[in-house]
């Protein structure tokens, strides 16, 4: 209930009448139940309204993901990271134009960190083999 006023407003209601008037319903789609398959006219009308830069930023942040994740310990595979890292290299340079300067910034950031991780991951192995052989064992004299 409203105080002072004995109405009951719904959360984000009005209890001024003219108010709710006032206010234009929202627009919902001539189609049956939200869980409905989209139909292919809505689809078409979805990827106009897409702007390439976006989905190119989502992609970015894909690879860059995968790129980590490929140089976990667990699930190393070099060889994808790297593609990863020039792929990387290779978009967002594209994307300056379309973001703010601190967004291509950061994206740019997210390049070099993916460079030192790899390097560190490249070099992990060969660290691992020092680590665990054996000292040679010292010339008598």
């Amino acid at each position: 209930m409203d105080e002072g006023s004995g109405i009951w407003t719904p959360p984000g209601g009005s209890a001024d009448p003219r108010r709710e008037q006032a206010q234009p319903a929202p627009e919902q789609p001539p189609h049956a139940p939200e869980d409905a398959e989209p139909t292919p006219e809505e689809i078409l009308e979805q990827i106009r309204r897409l702007k390439v830069s976006d989905v190119l930023v989502s992609t970015v942040a894909t690879v860059a993901q995968l790129g980590f994740a490929k140089l976990e310990p667990a699930s190393r595979d070099l060889e994808q990271a790297k593609l990863a890292i020039e792929s990387l290299r290779a978009l967002v340079p594209l994307l300056e134009e379309s973001l703010p300067a601190e967004a291509s910034r950061e994206l740019a950031q997210v390049v070099a960190q993916l460079q030192l991780a790899y390097v560190a991951a490249a070099d992990a192995p060969a660290e691992r083999a020092e680590a665990t052989e054996p000292a040679a064992p010292a010339d008598r004299v």
